[in-house]
């Protein structure tokens, strides 16, 4: 191996570290304050209101929470676009030549195949549920009724509740399913604790972060 070639390697190898504090430091830095900011009630009222005032602020609430909700399905989104964006780059460079396509191609064969490279029990560490669930949030948060929403029904059901009280969709209450998705602060604590964790466990170098704490 060259020198150069050797400097490349040594480069790659302290790529999971990088990512990981990239991603950490936008969550913490970007979303988690953004979502402290927004108003969030835990329960909407609904029927007759005894004054106008009253029907006022439930409308508020409702707006509150929309929002908010809104809000989750784009860092939801925003999170698995940047880990799929960096783990394509690395999968690049650690599965050259073995006919793994990393720039294209299903995200989850990927992701298995970077693990098995790279000696990461996905299932061990409970992650790969985490991961999947959040590409397929992403997917339908972005094209709405489709194959991904599918998915969600499937092995997420619960963040398509329409008996929770804390969310009403303002289109209408016939929408479907894609209108009803929630995702809440604890959905995307879970997928960047998920994020976070698999690139420690990717981090080969001395004093890796293997684990994730939310800071506040």
């Amino acid at each position: 191996m060259s020198e150069a070639d050797d400097a490349t390697a040594q480069a790659v190898e302290s790529w999971p570290r990088t990512i990981q504090a990239n991603l950490h430091r936008f969550y913490e830095r970007i979303i988690l304050p953004a979502m402290k900011g927004a108003p969030v009630h835990p329960k909407l009222m609904t029927g007759e209101a005894p004054t106008m005032d009253e029907f006022l602020d439930r409308a508020a609430a409702q707006v509150d929470n929309y929002t908010a909700n809104e809000a989750n399905k784009v860092y939801a989104l925003v999170l698995i676009a940047l880990f799929e964006r960096y783990l394509r780059l690395w999968a690049a460079q650690i599965l050259a030549g073995t006919g793994v396509k990393t720039r294209y191609g299903d995200l989850i064969a990927l992701i298995d195949a970077v693990a098995e490279k790279a000696g990461i029990d996905l299932v061990g560490h409970d992650l790969r549920a985490t991961l999947q669930e959040a590409l397929i949030v992403g997917n339908a948060v972005r094209h709405g009724e489709g194959s991904s929403l599918d998915k969600v029904r499937t092995s997420a059901a619960h963040l398509i509740d329409r008996s929770k009280r804390d969310y009403i969709d303002l289109i209408a209450q016939e929408t479907p399913d894609s209108e009803w998705l929630c995702i809440r602060p604890r959905d995307i604590e879970r997928y960047v604790a998920a994020m976070i964790r698999f690139w420690g466990l990717a981090d080969k170098l001395p004093m890796a972060v293997t684990s994730y704490t939310l800071n506040g």
